[in-house]
């Protein structure tokens, strides 16, 4: 174990620690890795070696160094950030007036950590890191940390540590979310990398990966309703979130809410053509109000509550022997909804207001299937 000094931070009851380690002790227990693309096989660093004046940087070595793999959540090294930066640390051990790294890098270990107080009830105490080669890896800051690696052979005997914010075994989709939260708007994080970070390359959930994989067909199929309107990891034009509709079906899959707890790839390309075909006739029985302006049945709080029913919608067709992919039986499962709800509930304006609730809507959804001609008693 490394034992370093530590402040403990809690925010929203997520606790984490802000320290400062050594620059060898980073360089260790740092693991440097990139998404890798399947079998595109893309490098792990992108930009020409030539041009320019001479690099200070061993690229041959530093490219060993950096790992790719479809677990990874990091973009390509730039090889001309790498290059300026080391320059600037340079810059920075030559005139010693300014730091290299003034600012926190942001890492989460693979392993439990432990802080003991200096007295009880202190945030201020020591944190104790496992010491073992790739136990940390990078949220933000990789690039920094990659050309700290590149330079550290000219550091000597200086003393040199690095701000770190560390968080103890973060779960893989919470990793992503806040990689995301930093990149995606001031370092311009590409789409296509964005989209590579969702569903099962990440989540090792295995229901938040079949709702991720869903949230995805139903995003980027073209015969789907919702066709480029959710905004993947964040990002893009539509106007539906992500997060909701993803957590809505984990729930769903985590209860086994579809009949058992089969995990075949026939059970999920079933969940995905599903509700790719149960969202294309809630489009059907509410054509007005799917089409229109003025409405809210595109909102989170209506998808989730469709979402929140469909195990009902699901149980009415294997009740009836029908395939749960059908178009024309969930069409007739869920045509009551026409006449019992109608566009109108939908009304941004009217009956929608500020007032609906998910379960509220859920309630009217399952109410209208259960008695489909009005009569509750």
């Amino acid at each position: 174990m490394i034992n370093v000094s530590a402040i403990q931070m809690q925010q929203f009851g997520v606790r984490f620690y802000q320290a400062s380690l050594s620059a060898k002790d980073i360089d260790k227990l740092v693991r440097f890795e990139v998404l890798s693309y399947g079998e595109q096989h893309h490098p792990p660093v992108r930009g020409r070696k030539g041009g320019g004046s001479v690099s200070k940087v061993n690229w041959n070595l530093l490219e060993r160094r950096i790992g790719a793999n479809e677990k990874a959540y990091q973009r390509q090294i730039i090889r001309r950030k790498i290059d300026e930066l080391v320059g600037y640390y340079e810059q920075c051990r030559q005139a010693r007036d300014l730091p290299s790294i003034p600012g926190a890098v942001i890492i989460s270990c693979d392993e439990k950590l432990s802080f003991s107080p200096v007295e009880d009830g202190s945030s201020l105490g020591t944190l104790r890191v496992p010491e073992r080669e790739g136990v940390l890896r990078a949220i933000d800051g990789q690039h920094r940390l990659l050309a700290m690696h590149a330079d550290i052979e000219r550091f000597g005997q200086e003393d040199f540590t690095v701000p770190a914010v560390i968080f103890d075994q973060l779960p893989e989709d919470h990793i992503v979310q806040m990689f995301v939260t930093i990149n995606a708007k001031h370092t311009r994080l590409n789409s296509s990398h964005l989209v590579s970070l969702s569903g099962r390359q990440l989540y090792r959930d295995q229901s938040l990966a079949s709702a991720h994989d869903i949230v995805r067909v139903l995003n980027d199929r073209d015969d789907s309703p919702l066709h480029m309107d959710i905004k993947l990891l964040g990002v893009g034009k539509g106007g539906v979130a992500q997060a909701p509709l993803a957590q809505e079906l984990k729930k769903l899959f985590q209860a086994d809410a579809f009949g058992g707890a089969r995990k075949t790839q026939d059970f999920h390309d079933e969940a995905k053509q599903f509700f790719v075909n149960y969202f294309k006739q809630i489009a059907v029985v509410f054509g007005a109000a799917w089409n229109g302006r003025k409405y809210s049945i595109k909102s989170s709080t209506a998808l989730r509550a469709f979402i929140r029913v469909a195990p009902d919608v699901v149980r009415r067709l294997d009740e009836e022997h029908t395939d749960r992919t059908d178009f024309r039986a969930i069409g007739r499962v869920i045509a009551p909804w026409g006449h019992r709800i109608g566009d109108l509930r939908f009304e941004t304006l009217g009956a929608f207001g500020k007032d609906t609730t998910v379960d509220a809507l859920a309630k009217e959804l399952r109410l209208a299937l259960h008695y489909p001609e009005g009569a509750m008693g």
